[in-house]
């Protein structure tokens, strides 16, 4: 049965979804953008911004009991494909190689709250 999952360590959801939902084996975290849960606000740079979504998925993750460490497939959406080489730098801050999971990137004509980057994960648990 699926469940809802909801941490107070992640931005809430913009709309009517779940910031994850648990199948039991596996976790479906709805795309992140980088919002700081403390603040509300956004970084600024497509570094900080990565870095925030990942933290926020992350955070997610570890309150439906997996991790990132357990992530099996990433969907980076970015508004502009020429911040792919920066993002992926601070994306393999978060994935190790051994355990690299499958992902798409692509160009998207736009993200809510004009973010740079919006990431989604799929993880085991």
């Amino acid at each position: 049965m699926a469940v809802s999952v909801h941490t107070p360590d992640a931005p809430e959801a913009i709309g009517p979804y779940s910031q994850a939902v648990d199948l039991g084996n596996l976790v479906f975290a709805s795309g992140q953008i980088p919002i700081d849960p403390a603040t509300g606000t956004m970084p600024e740079g497509i570094e900080a911004q990565t870095r925030q979504a990942l933290t926020n998925a992350g955070n997610i993750l570890k309150a439906a009991g997996t991790s990132l460490d357990k992530v099996v497939k990433t969907t980076v959406f970015l508004s502009d494909i020429n911040n792919f080489a920066a993002m992926n730098g601070v994306y393999a801050e978060f994935f190790k190689e051994g355990h690299y999971p499958a992902r798409s990137a692509v160009q998207v004509a736009r993200i809510p709250k004009d973010a740079l980057v919006e990431v989604e994960v799929i993880a085991e648990k």
